[in-house]
């Protein structure tokens, strides 16, 4: 029997190194790597081995007889983009598939340009995420270097600590994975050090022959509408860090004592937050939701999740696995808002493979907000609705309602929370450039523009899209980007080495 890659896939392409058969797709070699929503198993070719399960960091990969309920689908979404005959041309102009094995198959490489040699680096790297991480497993594993981590928060992590649904514990477990790089004999870990606070930029550097910053995007875009700065109107980011215990979110951040909540985007942090919201707590009390999170959700009295999404349903922000597992949840209702006639015809007019399509069979009807929320019956509910954007938070000391676009007027949708989830930015960092249009600092292939052995990684590089896996090509490039100055002598030589750098974290924590 076959396996199929399922929901949870991070593409990073770890599956790919250690399959025997080519059958796994597209491998970081293809045009396609990075722009598809996870990679996929051709069932005729797969030989049942499980090398790719033992070896996918997040539990993704499942033999197609164990799955059950929604994830039986994803053996058809694996078969199905192997499904090309082959005659379709690409943008090209040449064939876009040619069967099973339509690609060339080689390892995941990352060229290395240091000689044998060359002695050890010292490189500095700024944050424990999935970005700063697949940097130090790099330079560990493919080189002799000497590398600190260095954390503003007191613990290791980043965005698989605090930014992954806790109803998602195999997406975490990728964290497992980093996790021994944290104690490698060769890397020093320091937590709770702030750079720009405890230490400058410029003294990290003096210390290190290179520093490496994967900061990610630590804030949130903005609406910029009337009354976005409401009690009761809260960043999706909040929330998210809310629930995962972020120590620098209060307990009492969020409040559910209100019936509807109005989440900006659909996304998947959109997703995951209007998930989290109607979820039964009994099913999140085994997770690593944060206790005071829990106890909120089980005081909660929200009936109704509004997701607004200023486009059509098949321009949705969200990926695929993401949408269909909200088809799945229990005791929880899908309707869609059908107030303007595009939505229909393009649910309608969805291909098998168009994220549209997965809402085909959800119940539509123009809705009535008037009305209380939530399903007659009691259930919860989670309402799309398309084609539609904020124009104004409205209330009084709280949050009332949201006036939104539809049709050729305005209305108001009443709610008591808020939530815009329309994107992470990031945030200047002391001591480096920054582009305040794209919110991330200007570099050429990692390498910071006018800063010699700085360099930057992750969303901070690149801008907030991506997933986990994304981040280990971005690596790669950061990486190969320093050893290369390295080698052609372009890095400034380090005034004080290790030990004179954790003589000087000790003075600045006292």
């Amino acid at each position: 029997m076959a396996f199929a890659i399922t929901q949870t896939c991070c593409n990073d392409a770890t599956c790919v190194s250690v399959c025997p058969v080519n059958c796994i797709h597209p491998t970081p070699g293809e045009r396609a790597f990075g722009s598809t929503e996870m990679l996929y198993i051709d069932p005729k070719s797969c030989i049942d081995c499980g090398a790719c399960a033992d070896a996918c960091p997040v539990d993704a990969v499942l033999p197609i007889d164990r799955l059950t309920g929604g994830q039986r689908e994803y053996a058809r979404i694996n078969a199905a983009y192997f499904e090309q005959d082959g005659t379709k041309p690409s943008e090209e102009g040449t064939p876009a598939r040619s069967g099973p094995n339509f690609h060339a198959w080689g390892e995941p490489s990352f060229d290395r340009v240091l000689p044998s040699d060359f002695g050890p680096l010292r490189v500095a790297i700024v944050g424990t995420g999935p970005a700063g991480m697949y940097a130090a497993k790099d330079l560990l594993l493919h080189t002799r270097a000497e590398v600190t981590l260095v954390d503003r928060l007191p613990v290791a992590g980043g965005l698989v600590r605090y930014g992954v649904a806790p109803d998602h514990p195999a997406t975490k477990k990728v964290g497992e994975t980093f996790a021994r790089f944290l104690t490698h004999p060769r890397a020093r870990t320091y937590l709770d050090l702030d750079v720009g606070t405890h230490v400058t930029a410029e003294e990290l550097a003096a210390h290190h022959d290179a520093v490496i910053y994967a900061v990610g995007a630590a804030t949130d875009r903005r609406l910029g509408v009337p009354g976005e700065d409401r009690p009761g109107s809260v960043s999706a980011t909040t929330f998210v860090a809310w629930y995962n215990a972020h120590p620098e979110v209060a307990a009492d951040a969020v409040d559910l004592s209100c019936e509807r909540v109005v989440v900006v985007g659909n996304g998947n942090v959109a997703l995951d937050v209007a998930r989290i919201l109607v979820s039964d707590p009994k099913t999140l009390a085994g997770t690593g939701i944060a206790g005071h999170a829990l106890a909120e959700l089980r005081r909660s009295k929200v009936r109704e999740v509004v997701l607004l999404g200023r486009r059509g349903p098949e321009h949705a922000a969200c990926t695929r696995p993401e949408l269909l597992a909200l088809k799945h949840l229990p005791g929880v209702d899908l309707l869609i808002d059908d107030h303007d006639p595009r939505i229909g015809a393009a649910i309608d007019a969805a291909g098998p493979e168009d994220k549209a399509a997965v809402l085909r069979g959800v119940a539509r009807e123009t809705v009535d907000w008037s009305l209380p929320p939530g399903a007659a019956d009691g259930r919860r509910r989670i309402v799309f609705r398309f084609h539609s954007s904020p124009v104004a938070v409205c209330g009084g000391e709280d949050t009332r309602a949201v006036r939104v676009t539809g049709g050729t007027a305005e209305l108001e949708i009443p709610a008591g929370l808020v939530l815009r989830a329309i994107g992470y930015r990031g945030v200047a960092q002391a001591g480096l450039p920054f582009d305040e249009a794209t919110g991330t600092v200007p570099h050429e292939r990692g390498r910071v523009t006018g800063r010699p052995g700085t360099y930057v990684v992750g969303w901070i590089k690149r801008g907030p899209s991506g997933g986990i896996g994304a981040n280990r090509a971005c690596a790669a490039e950061t990486v190969g980007s320093l050893l290369a100055d390295a080698v052609a002598g372009a890095l400034p030589a380090p005034a004080g080495g290790p030990k004179a750098f954790r003589r000087l974290v000790r003075r600045r924590r006292r």
